[in-house]
């Protein structure tokens, strides 16, 4: 039961670096801001989730696998925010 568990940590975590990577070739590829910013703020988004994911079945107990769950909600709501607002700088620059 112990290398199924390790192979889907391992397969989750690897997917999660995969959608980090694709987040930055899209940061660096990507003609325009707002598209840049899309591609950044979805690839990491999931990205994370999918670290995170692979890294609960290694918490040592309960409230770590909870902890892990929180940061991953925090990273969420300020990434979103942050990204609303400099889409709407970038929209007001553009008038």
């Amino acid at each position: 039961m112990s290398a199924l568990i390790d192979l889907f940590s391992v397969a989750a975590i690897g997917a999660g670096l995969f959608f980090f990577f694709a987040g930055t070739v899209g940061l660096l590829r990507f003609p325009d801001s707002l598209t840049r910013l899309h591609a950044l703020s979805k690839a990491d988004n999931l990205g994370l989730g999918l670290v995170v994911l692979g890294l609960i079945p290694r918490a040592e107990n309960p409230l770590a696998a909870l902890k892990l769950l929180v940061v991953w909600a925090l990273v969420l709501l300020s990434g979103a925010s942050t990204a609303q607002l400099i889409g709407r700088a970038l929209r007001r620059g553009r008038k």
